[in-house]
C-alpha cells in the first residue's frame, strides 16, 4: 500500500529527512521511532500530505502523494500529537461537522458517530469538548479521524499524557484497527507500545533510516537473545564462584549469551552451592536499540 523512496526534506540547509525509503503492506501497523529531532513528525506530515518533500517519491494506495496530496485525504485519518478540537462544540456536533465535510448523509453520520463512541467507550454526556478530560478529548479526536472510514491512519503520539487505563484502552483500540483492514502509521515515545502492536518498525536518526524491520529482525540485528539466571546462595558472605554476577539486596543475577553458555553457567553455579530460582529470556528492547544507536 505504501512505497516511499528517498524521501528528503530540507529546511534551509537543515536536512530534516535524508533519503527515507521503506515499504508497508495493507492492514499493517508501522511504528516510527527515534530521538527528538530524528524526523518522525516531518515524515508523518509528508505522509499526510501536509508538507511536500524536497525530493523523493511517495505512493500510498496508488496515489502519488507528492503530486496529488489532496487525493490522499479522502482515505486518510490523521491524528496530530496535540488534539486541536473545537472546544465550544459538543462531541456529537463536532463529529457531525466533520461527517458533513466528508459528504456523509445525516443517517450515516449518526450511525457512524454512535458506533465510534461505543467502540471507544466514550460517553461525553452532552458536554462541550472543553469540559471533557484529556483522555476523553483524545478519544473524540480519534473518532473524528475515523468518521469517513479511511483505510490509512496516521497517529502521532495517540496516548501522550493519558493515564495508564485510558492509554491502555486507546492502544488496544488502535491495535484492533488492523483487524478492520486499516493501515496505521504509529509514532510514540512509549517504545513498549510500539513493540507490542507494530508489525514493522522504522528507526530514524538525524533524518536517516538506521534500521527497519519486524521486531524479531531488529532483535537479531542489534544482538541475539540473552539468558538471565536468577539464583540464591546459602551464605552470601562466603559464596565464591567463577561466574560473573550481580548481587543486590539478596538477589543474584548472572547472564549467558547462548544455550551452551547457559548450561555452563547453571552447572558452575550449582557446583558452587547456588540454587537456581528461575531463568528468563531477554531480547534487546527498542529502548536499548535507541541507546545503542545514539543521537
Amino acid at each position: 500500500m505504501i512505497t516511499a523512496r528517498a524521501l528528503t526534506k530540507h529546511y534551509g540547509d537543515f536536512p530534516a529527512l535524508d533519503g527515507v525509503t521503506f515499504d508497508l503492506g495493507d492492514a499493517q501497523i508501522l511504528g516510527v521511532i527515534g530521538h527528538n529531532g530524528a524526523g518522525k513528525t516531518t515524515l508523518l506530515k509528508i505522509m499526510a500530505g501536509l508538507i511536500s518533500p524536497t525530493a523523493g517519491d511517495l505512493t500510498i494506495d496508488g496515489i502519488d502523494v507528492v503530486r496529488r496530496p489532496l487525493d490522499l485525504k479522502r482515505n486518510l485519518g490523521y491524528l496530530p500529537e496535540e488534539s486541536r478540537l473545537y472546544e465550544t462544540m459538543t462531541a456529537d456536533a463536532y463529529l457531525t461537522f466533520f461527517g458533513e465535510i466528508y459528504g456523509l448523509s445525516g443517517a450515516a453520520i449518526r450511525t457512524r458517530s454512535d458506533d465510534l463512541l461505543a467502540e471507544l467507550a466514550l460517553d461525553p454526556g452532552g458536554k462541550k469538548i472543553g469540559e471533557l478530560s484529556k483522555g476523553m478529548k483524545r478519544k473524540v479526536a480519534i473518532a473524528r479521524s475515523l468518521m469517513h472510514d479511511p483505510g490509512l491512519l496516521i497517529y502521532d503520539e495517540p496516548t501522550s499524557g493519558l493515564d495508564p487505563m485510558t492509554s491502555r484502552s486507546v492502544l488496544d483500540y488502535v491495535s484492533g484497527l488492523r483487524g478492520q483492514g486499516k493501515t496505521v502509521i504509529f509514532s510514540a515515545h512509549n517504545l513498549f507500545q510500539v513493540e507490542e502492536i507494530c508489525d514493522l518498525v522504522l528507526i530514524l536518526r538525524r533524518g536517516k533510516v538506521v534500521a527497519q524491520g519486524t521486531m524479531p529482525e531488529l532483535r537479531e540485528a542489534f544482538g541475539s537473545i540473552t539468558y538471565r539466571v536468577f539464583f540464591r546462595v546459602p551464605d552470601p558472605a562466603s559464596f565464591v564462584t567463577s561466574i560473573e554476577h550481580l548481587a543486590h539486596d539478596g538477589r543474584h543475577l548472572a547472564e549467558a549469551r547462548s544455550i551452551e553458555d547457559l548450561n555452563r553457567t547453571t552447572a558452575a553455579l550449582a557446583a558452587d552451592g547456588a540454587t537456581i530460582e528461575r531463568i528468563e529470556s531477554h531480547y534487546p528492547t527498542l529502548e536499548e536499540m535507541l541507546l545503542k544507536i545514539g543521537r
